[in-house]
């Protein structure tokens, strides 16, 4: 009885000695990675808002932008310290980082159409083919941009309604920005009779043009002869106007030149070219909202 009982206080004294060792070494492991995770999301936050603030200097980066790349470097050092601490208990971060590995490629193949709008997102951020508040057209959709986010870009068509459109189909289709540059050229047609006076019609056209004060003068508005027909000839009147402005011009020269050869039956306007008669979506070119640049 003596002797089990030394050995179970033999036992007790070896398991207690053995329990403290532990309780040193992990508590200093634990401390060290308490340690490293504090100084690791603080190290995280620095460097992503020192990053932000430089990317936000550089011309040209949207803000969704620089947000997305800062917070990717966040987490990604937040991912690395976390596999740190993991080493500090003896973890093979080996097996760790190739099961991360494994489980980005899964979640990329099952992510796979989001991530092409991400991808797509960040070309339209970068390379800028349009910007909040002017007027586009692609081949699916039309209207103003509102927002350009990372998944898909927001716009309000002409007649009012809210679209949603998936970043990737903007970016692998043309896209016709109606508002990027500052003017636009409009032409005006009308068919005036082989026995009537050329001269005096395209005199009158270019007098209606150099009327209208939202008429640039540079580029010089021009009248040409641009057809002969059997019993017509078609004269064209050609000027620019400010982006913000061609949508009224357009629509007031109509109405003047209408005026203008209404005593003259064999001068009037061509219908056919007053108005472009390409549709899309529903509505002609002259038919879009022109919003002024922002």
């Amino acid at each position: 009885m003596e002797q089990q009982a030394a050995d179970v206080l033999l036992a007790t004294q070896t398991a207690l000695s053995q329990a403290s060792a532990l309780a040193v070494q992990y508590s200093f492991s634990v401390l060290g990675a308490v340690i490293l995770l504090v100084l690791g999301w603080a190290l995280a936050g620095f460097t992503s808002r020192w990053a932000y603030e430089g990317l936000s200097r550089v011309h040209g980066i949207d803000e969704t932008l620089a947000r997305f790349f800062t917070n990717v470097l966040r987490y990604a050092l937040l991912i690395l310290v976390f596999i740190t601490v993991l080493g500090q208990f003896g973890v093979q971060t080996a097996s760790i980082i190739a099961a991360l590995g494994a489980a980005g490629l899964a979640i990329g193949l099952a992510l796979q159409g989001t991530l092409q709008n991400i991808a797509a997102g960040i070309m339209l951020l970068i390379l800028r083919p349009f910007r909040v508040g002017e007027y586009i057209e692609t081949s699916s959709v039309a209207g103003t941009v509102r927002e350009i986010g990372l998944f898909a870009t927001e716009l309000r068509t002409g007649d009012g309604l809210y679209r949603l459109a998936p970043n990737s189909t903007l970016w692998n289709t043309p896209i016709t920005n109606f508002s990027r540059e500052p003017t636009r050229r409009d032409e005006l047609k009308i068919r005036v009779a082989d026995e009537d006076d050329i001269d005096l019609a395209m005199e009158r056209l270019m007098g209606l043009a150099k009327a209208d004060s939202r008429v640039l003068t540079s580029p010089a508005p021009s009248v040409f002869i641009d057809s002969l027909g059997d019993s017509a000839i078609s004269v064209t009147l050609r000027y620019w106007a400010k982006t913000g402005d061609w949508w009224l011009v357009s629509r007031d020269m109509v109405k003047r030149v209408k005026l203008a050869f209404d005593d003259n039956p064999d001068a009037a306007p061509d219908a056919s070219d007053a108005a472009p008669a390409k549709k899309s979506n529903g509505k002609t070119a002259a038919e879009k909202p022109m919003p002024t640049r922002q």
